[in-house]
């Protein structure tokens, strides 16, 4: 039960909280669930239910994303990314003095506590700035266009079988995509996602033609035709081209 400011728990006084939004009033509560960080934060997670059928609008803009280590993505209209930081690169030096200094307390004391409690306030503060640029950019996505077209990639695989190690895992793709398509479906619009299989680094997106192979070092797109194009931008209009067609 919520009551101005404050959460009544089972078993549980009511206790006071910073509410992150308003529940709409036809909304019914059906269970709130309490955790607990790392660093000692608690929160409360509400489920609710309520009756929602969004008018599903008509596919008119329409864009390509092809995932990139550099921006995040770079889209099929004007070969741009989101220039994405990169948090976690960002903070390896802060992070791994934190972690020298946590490996020289002995373990179990009160300093070691402490210690292990600024290493995992720096991890919180980390995740927490990927998620509020991945809702943002999720959100800007998913206002201006119908339909939003992506590669049905395997995130870990391509981790494991590319060496990309956690360079993949900050980018937090997944996490991307799922905040994209809950977005876009709460207005009726789509997220369609091709076979990853699909050859859109290959294929020329001005003449059709498709490279025997292309190495990851190469960043530029040249093809017999004469075309030459951003390699990711290339593979973005490509992806974009093969949504359309499974739409169509």
């Amino acid at each position: 039960m919520l009551l101005d400011g404050y959460v009544k728990l089972p078993k549980l006084k009511l206790v006071k909280m910073k509410q992150h939004r308003e529940i709409p009033s036809h909304h019914i509560i059906k269970s709130c669930t309490v955790s607990r960080t790392k660093t000692g934060k608690y929160y409360v997670s509400i489920l609710t239910e309520y009756e929602h059928q969004p008018i599903q609008k008509e596919v008119q803009a329409v864009v390509g994303l092809d995932f990139s280590m550099n921006g995040l993505f770079v889209d099929s209209e004007e070969g741009k990314t989101a220039n994405y930081p990169r948090f976690y690169r960002q903070a390896l030096e802060k992070l791994a003095k934190k972690q020298r200094i946590l490996s020289r307390r002995k373990k179990g004391s009160n300093r070691w506590h402490k210690q292990r409690l600024e290493v995992a306030k720096l991890h919180e503060r980390i995740a927490n700035q990927r998620k509020d640029f991945l809702h943002k950019e999720s959100h800007k996505l998913a206002k201006r266009y119908d339909g939003v077209i992506i590669e049905d990639l395997n995130m870990k695989g391509m981790s494991q079988a590319l060496n990309f190690g956690k360079g993949v895992a900050d980018h937090a793709w997944g996490m991307f995509t799922t905040f994209l398509q809950y977005k876009l479906e709460e207005q009726g619009k789509k997220l369609i996602k091709i076979n990853k299989w699909f050859p859109s680094s290959k294929t020329c997106s001005c003449c059709g033609r498709k490279k025997e192979s292309l190495s990851l070092s190469e960043r530029t797109f040249r093809c017999e035709c004469g075309f030459v194009v951003n390699r990711d931008w290339n593979a973005a209009v490509n992806i974009k081209r093969e949504g359309l067609r499974l739409l169509a």
